[in-house]
């Protein structure tokens, strides 16, 4: 299992530089986490879309299913006194630091391509290319 960040949920669903790579993520650890948060942060990316008529009503709501399925099982709490702790030790927003809380609690890896993640958690934070170079021989 590894924790994903809204940004790579997003890179799956909608075509972009990162979906290639993403796709060869899934593939590779299908097993993804996230905090709760996820949801609310993808609507939100799903209605920039929808709102420059990118994505029609229908797309965004086919869109929002698929990923719930991928993310069912998967999503959990953290603790507010984890998150705070990363907050108080980093410039990460307390958003991004539900990711790093998480991960860290299921002991594992963030996938994230968030340039401050990476640079303020480089112990659990990776790319994902990064990743999929790290473990290409499992």
């Amino acid at each position: 299992m590894i924790v994903v960040d809204t940004n790579i949920i997003a890179y799956l669903y909608i075509h972009g530089d990162q979906t290639e790579t993403v796709t060869r993520l899934l593939a590779k650890e299908p097993h993804w986490a996230a905090p709760l948060l996820w949801r609310s942060e993808f609507r939100n990316v799903l209605t920039s879309y929808l709102r420059r008529g990118i994505l029609s009503l229908i797309d965004v709501l086919g869109i929002m299913e698929e990923a719930m399925n991928l993310m069912a099982g998967h999503e959990f709490q953290v603790a507010s006194l984890h998150v705070f702790s990363l907050v108080e030790r980093s410039r990460c927003s307390a958003y991004d630091c539900e990711f790093v809380a998480l991960a860290q609690e299921k002991g594992t890896v963030l996938v994230t391509t968030d340039k401050q993640i990476l640079r303020e958690f480089p112990d659990i934070a990776v790319r994902p290319d990064i990743f999929l170079a790290l473990n290409s021989s499992d």
